[in-house]
């Protein structure tokens, strides 16, 4: 059975960084990223539903741009639950959203950095103007993922996260890790 691919995969119009999509989200944190229609799903959308089906395959075809973004975000989802479940005591959900907003503004590798734990299967940006405008871009996409998964961990009300996101802390998409 093969892995769920993106559906922004055939989006018209993208912009690319390297090989990568620039997709539109919809947020309300400032940055690059365009905006998506507030009616319609985006990326981050997509990545959150596809997260647990996608983290049980160990071989990903990228198919095409927007693929190569939905993996990014799935490793960023697996290290933000690893961050939530290596807590000492179980978070409340402003302890989650405090963990998980520090880690997606903390400094991280992009596509073309010697950190990058897929450089093989992404094409560094052109220019360093690229670079940083992939750099921030990402960040925006982090924040938003971190606030749209804590109130998806957080959403039967009960004060802790849900063991049924939680079981897959320990799962790697690809056996990989962004290494937050």
């Amino acid at each position: 059975m093969p892995a769920y691919h993106s559906a922004f995969n055939e989006f018209p119009d993208a912009m690319q960084a390297g090989n990568m999509s620039i997709l539109p989200i919809r947020t309300k944190i400032r940055g690059p990223a365009p905006l998506a229609d507030p009616e319609q799903g985006d990326i981050i959308d997509e990545t959150l539903d596809l997260f647990r089906a996608n983290s049980l395959f160990r071989n990903f075809e990228i198919k095409g741009p927007a693929d190569r973004l939905l993996i990014i975000l799935i490793l960023y989802i697996s290290d933000c639950l690893a961050k939530i479940g290596s807590a000492r005591t179980v978070p409340t959900q402003i302890e989650a959203s405090k963990m998980l907003n520090t880690l997606s503004v903390d400094s991280f590798a992009i596509p073309g950095d010697a950190g990058f734990p897929l450089n093989a299967h992404y094409a560094p940006p052109q220019s360093r103007a690229d670079a940083e405008y992939l750099r921030t871009y990402l960040t925006q996409v982090r924040q938003e993922l971190a606030i749209r998964l804590v109130e998806r961990l957080y959403a039967d009300g009960m004060g802790k996260p849900s063991k049924w996101w939680m079981a897959f802390q320990k799962r790697r998409f690809m056996n990989r890790s962004l290494g937050s």
